[in-house]
């Protein structure tokens, strides 16, 4: 068991996570399988000699089943945050006191039939849904909502430049049935 006098020399775990857009600019949360009622953002370790970008769509593939996605952006910082004590002796084999996040945007060019949770040999997520960024800072567990709040604020405005492009590419009700009207 490592004490906390020990396990702030531990290195801090690197990662991705990802904010996956879909066309309306809403993002996908996932249902963590080990935590009902936990949800949060697809994410993961970087394994030794992968850049960011090919670990960010290793993870998407493994843990929403598709690759299906562009990167948009990068986050231009890490972000750290430590594990609670009870968690830091359990995951990764008590090697980390918590992870060090590289985070970027990517907008979803699939389909929602695309996404299969159960691709991956071991599933991370029961279910998913897309919610509003702001929402996923009250779905995430307590101690990484201040990720999420930092998450959330630097890809605001990327989120609001999508969903008004959805809705500038809406077709007009009106217009759309003269078209068919006109076309008998």
């Amino acid at each position: 068991m490592i004490d906390s006098k020990h396990s702030s020399v531990l290195p801090y775990r690197p990662c991705v996570g990802l904010v996956l857009f879909n066309k309306e600019g809403k993002v996908f949360v996932g249902e963590r399988l080990d935590s009902p009622g936990g949800w949060q953002l697809p994410q993961g370790g970087i394994e030794m000699g992968e850049n960011i970008e090919h670990a960010a769509l290793r993870e998407l593939s493994e843990e929403v089943g598709t690759t299906s996605a562009t990167i948009l952006e990068i986050m231009d910082h890490t972000i750290r945050y430590d594990l609670p004590e009870g968690l830091r002796s359990t995951l990764w084999g008590g090697q980390y006191r918590g992870q060090e996040q590289y985070w970027m945007a990517l907008q979803f060019t699939g389909k929602d039939s695309d996404i299969d949770l159960e691709t991956h040999e071991h599933p991370e997520f029961s279910r998913w849904k897309w919610v509003a960024l702001e929402e996923i800072i009250d779905l995430i567990v307590p101690f990484k909502r201040e990720v999420y709040k930092q998450v959330a604020c630097t890809f605001r405005p990327l989120a609001a430049e999508i969903s008004s492009r959805s809705k500038d590419s809406r077709p007009d009700r009106m217009h759309l049935a003269e078209f068919v009207t006109d076309a008998r």
